[in-house]
């Protein structure tokens, strides 16, 4: 079973996103209101098997969060998406400098896009 942490402050997405995945069959979810609660998360629980990320978040964005989860070793194998609202050219170019960050959506969420990215996920934890 997959087991995903969405780091997003914004409640609505946060329950759209829940709601479709959970629809889509996926229901080990868990949520993070910013990237603080986020780094508590993976330091207090099993890792997830993806990250759903924000960039743009109070107390510690998703940037941040990257930089923290890196130089504390914490969850730096797991993958990240990256889903944001923003259209800048430097986020973009700035999420593939983190090796684990392995997409970056804009919002609205495309859920058969992200339904794929987990079913190649779910595919690839199957084998190893």
């Amino acid at each position: 079973m997959i087991k995903i942490l969405i780091i997003e402050d914004d409640e609505i997405t946060n329950f759209i996103t829940k709601t479709n995945l959970e629809k889509l069959g996926y229901k080990n979810i868990a949520v993070a209101l910013n990237g603080q609660e986020g780094l508590d998360y993976l330091k207090n629980n099993t890792c997830p098997d993806l990250i759903l990320l924000d960039i743009n978040m109070p107390i510690l964005d998703g940037w941040d969060f990257l930089e923290a989860t890196t130089r504390l070793n914490l969850g730096v194998k797991i993958p990240v998406v990256i889903i944001t609202s923003s259209i800048r050219f430097e986020d973009r170019s700035n999420a593939e400098l983190y090796s684990n960050v392995i997409d970056y959506m804009e919002k609205p969420i495309n859920f058969e896009e992200l339904n794929n990215l987990l079913a190649n996920l779910k595919t690839k934890k199957i084998e190893s």
